[in-house]
């Protein structure tokens, strides 16, 4: 590992550029994802994201001491206060990791048998991180996040996912009518959520390479979705479900289809 150096002010560099990424979405400009927590961090080094950096604070020594941390990786020690003011979180836990993302690719989203979630629209982050979570419980080959939905590289996409993120294959900003066309072309159904007026997520073949198409949570799916397969979950006594609520039914529901063939 690199010799560690100490920061004492929040006007560093590398942490004014955390704290921009942590509020903002997205990635560092050198293209690298910011994650906070123990746990996260754990995540990143037992996935397939490469850990660059971390910065810790200097009251936190005995818990970044019981980690393997990569040989490669630089490891900076801050002040409290210092990173303190960077954090996005409500209890801040005093570390910060700087993350290569993995390079995904459309062969890896759309590996056999294929099971894709499409997110068309979908701006809540914490739904986001959600429906990557029930994913990759429910056997998900993979993510598209289109065109206009939140980055899956936002902090609270990054949280809500558990680490999900660092091993879900998962592309983003691709326009819906190109993730509609490299579905089709590999003979995956889009299947859409509505809240109603769709079959029953039982009543679908589940089993088969599909793509679950997750809209916009006031608007729903996009035009580029007509003339596909639309899904309900039924309910009773409320009008509809939350997104992160519907897809995780749905991918319980293909889970337990596939269980059943296999």
């Amino acid at each position: 590992m690199n010799p560690a150096r100490t920061v004492t002010s929040p006007s560093n560099p590398l942490l004014k550029e955390a704290r921009r990424v942590l509020r903002q979405g997205g990635l560092t400009a050198d293209g690298l994802l910011v994650v906070e927590t123990f746990h996260l961090l754990d995540e990143a080094l037992r996935s397939s994201g490469s850990v660059r950096t971390v910065v810790a604070s200097t009251a936190r020594r005995a818990e970044i001491d019981a980690r393997r941390l990569p040989a490669a990786a630089a490891l900076i020690w801050a002040t409290p206060r210092a990173l303190d003011a960077v954090s996005a979180t409500v209890t801040a836990q005093g570390v910060l990791a700087f993350v290569e993302p993995p390079g995904w690719g459309w062969d890896d989203v759309m590996r056999a048998p294929a099971l894709v979630v499409v997110l068309d629209g979908l701006r809540d982050p914490g739904n986001a991180g959600t429906i990557l979570r029930a994913a990759e419980a429910f056997g998900a080959t993979g993510a598209a996040f289109g065109e206009g939905s939140v980055s899956p590289y936002h902090a609270k996409v990054v949280r809500a996912s558990a680490g999900s993120l660092f091993r879900l294959p998962c592309l983003a900003g691709i326009p819906p009518s190109e993730v509609r066309q490299r579905l089709e072309k590999s003979g995956c159904a889009p299947m859409v959520t509505v809240p109603s007026g769709g079959i029953a997520p039982a009543d679908a073949a589940l089993d088969r390479p599909v793509a679950l198409v997750i809209g916009n949570e006031a608007q729903g799916v996009s035009a580029s979705w007509d003339g596909c397969k639309r899904l309900s979950v039924p309910t009773a006594g409320v009008e509809s479900l939350n997104a992160a609520v519907a897809a995780s039914i749905v991918l319980y529901e293909a889970s337990r289809q596939r269980a059943r063939c296999s």
